[in-house]
């Protein structure tokens, strides 16, 4: 049996519960669970705001801990060996998608925490093909965040073919936004935070920001006209998108990983006079997810966490959603 923490209904307290996980897959891996993220997104589950969410819930995408069982047919894991688990637990891998290295693409992929339970339980279980092998020098109880926040501003460097010399803004100081200033710095980008917080500005340049930007403040931001390469978006609320188009350069990129639920609002001259994209996308692919472990562990790049015991699962998640987490909470044992 497995014991987790559930929620039995939209927007409900996390309870104990107990289930009956099954005979392990031929495919599959069970890992023994030591710590595990809360990522914005369990919250948006547990709330069922994108109603796909299936009761009993059990969140937890950002798994950490140790290969405990393996299927008859695993070969790339170890029985002992220390993995993550992120956003999707098993894809098809056959499809055009799988077969071209973009698993986090699959249209058969499923969530870790969508239709089978997740992390927040002494054990999870997963195809291995979707759980990655730990860099030794990563700390198990910072892990958990990269593999979702880590990986969903990581993946956009490596799929746009980002110069070091670009200059990248990025749009929100937060769970992902402050990873995505110590990934750029490290990828030898010129960075500058845009951030509504006066008191993340200079956090922001500790973190890797060349200087910021008063996302409130139009006068600000107009005077960074044609000025980057890449904005990176990781907020989840309607800003004027015209505006922050004005700054890019030519051929620059406004890149949504914020899940913003509101239509985007730009008009098609601001993109066709400087030949400009808007784009966006998911967490990376298991191939992606091991180079960005590996990218973090030789700069030292870690998320900014809060640890709370799993036990106390209900006040962590009640911190995330009045918006005090600095910047990722992480439940251990």
């Amino acid at each position: 049996m497995i014991n987790a923490y559930a929620a039995k209904e939209a927007g409900g307290k996390l309870e104990k519960f107990e289930y009956d996980p099954g005979e392990l897959g031929a495919h599959d891996v069970e890992i023994d669970v030591e710590s595990c993220g809360i990522c914005h997104s369990d919250l948006s589950m547990l709330d069922n705001e994108w109603g796909i969410t299936e009761f009993p819930f059990v969140p937890g995408h950002e798994v950490v801990g140790t290969v405990s069982k393996i299927g008859d047919h695993v070969t790339s894991l170890k029985v002992g060996q220390r993995v993550g688990l992120g956003w999707h637990a098993s894809y098809c891998n056959s499809c055009r998608t799988c077969e071209a290295g973009d698993h986090n693409l699959c249209a058969g992929a499923t969530m870790t925490i969508g239709g089978r339970h997740g992390g927040f339980a002494d054990k999870v279980r997963a195809q291995a093909r979707a759980v990655i092998p730990l860099p030794e020098s990563i700390d198990s109880t910072k892990a958990g965040p990269l593999f979702c926040g880590g990986i969903t501003v990581f993946n956009p460097l490596v799929q746009f073919n980002i110069s070091p010399t670009s200059e990248v803004g990025v749009v929100g100081i937060g769970g992902l936004g402050h990873l995505a200033l110590q990934f750029l710095n490290a990828w030898g980008c010129k960075v500058v935070a845009f951030t509504s917080s006066e008191s993340k500005e200079k956090e922001a340049l500790s973190l890797g920001a060349s200087e910021t930007i008063n996302s409130r403040d139009e006068d600000e931001i107009k005077k960074a006209q044609g000025r980057f390469d890449l904005i990176i978006s990781t907020v989840n609320v309607k800003l004027d998108w015209n505006l922050y188009l004005s700054t890019l350069a030519p051929k620059g990129r406004l890149h949504f990983v914020g899940a913003t639920l509101e239509p985007l609002d730009i008009g098609a001259f601001n993109l066709i006079g400087g030949q400009k994209s808007v784009s966006g996308s998911p967490v990376g692919s298991p191939a992606t997810i091991k180079t960005m472990l590996d990218f973090a562990a030789h700069h030292d790049i870690e998320p900014v966490t809060e640890t709370f015991k799993f036990e106390d699962v209900n006040k962590a998640i009640d911190r995330l959603r009045e918006g005090k987490a600095h910047y990722r909470i992480v439940l251990t044992r």
